[in-house]
């Protein structure tokens, strides 16, 4: 003889009837095993319901927003302490440099003049061109990205070049403005280049 499995005991516990539960009712009115596996559906059922509830002690996110918070601002202060010893350090061999370096050849600050001026026209055409609302392939996006890199390396250089004393530094100006035109002018044709092949 066989029993009613579990999922026809508890629909036989459920308020009202289905279609299919005559049969398991008559079933379970002949069968004693039934009777008793029933009986021990409810009790689990009650006992279940006698738990307490179960709720958490407190709300634990502000502890762990603090923690987060309190770890980055941590990440934040020892990078900028890197960055300002990475700097300091810098500055330092920019000076020895400067100090240690015989003195450079004249340089006529107007031909430093006419490479920032050549810098500044070319950054003209680039905002122009507006190159961040096109799309490119990722070769033309790798050569842009490299040469972008390249000029923020110059353009430190730069700054690293105004501590230097005056000769040297006017050398190492002009041949810094002169880089940074060139990749300027790679940058441009980088972009145009690729516009031109795509139809754009």
């Amino acid at each position: 003889m066989s029993h009613l499995p579990m999922d026809s005991l508890l629909s036989l516990r459920e308020p009202g009837r289905e279609p299919g539960d005559a049969g398991a009712r008559e079933h379970l009115d002949a069968c004693p095993h039934c009777q008793a596996e029933l009986d021990r559906l409810h009790q689990r059922i009650a006992h279940l319901k006698s738990l307490p509830a179960l709720h958490p002690a407190r709300d634990r996110w502000p502890a762990v927003a603090a923690r987060v918070r309190g770890e980055a601002r941590r990440r934040r202060l020892r990078l900028a302490g890197l960055v300002s010893l990475a700097t300091a350090a810098s500055v330092a061999v920019a000076v020895a440099v400067g100090r240690l370096s015989p003195p450079g050849p004249t340089v006529d600050p107007r031909q430093i003049q006419q490479f920032m001026e050549q810098s500044q026209a070319l950054e003209s055409a680039l905002r122009q061109y507006d190159p961040e609302s096109r799309v490119l392939d990722g070769r033309t996006a790798g050569i842009a990205q490299e040469l972008e890199d390249r000029i923020a390396q110059v353009d430190r250089q730069l700054e690293m070049a105004d501590l230097l004393q005056h000769q040297s530094r006017e050398a190492q100006r002009l041949r810094l403005w002169r880089e940074r035109v060139g990749l300027l002018d790679a940058l441009v044709d980088v972009h145009v280049t690729r516009a031109s092949n795509v139809g754009l």
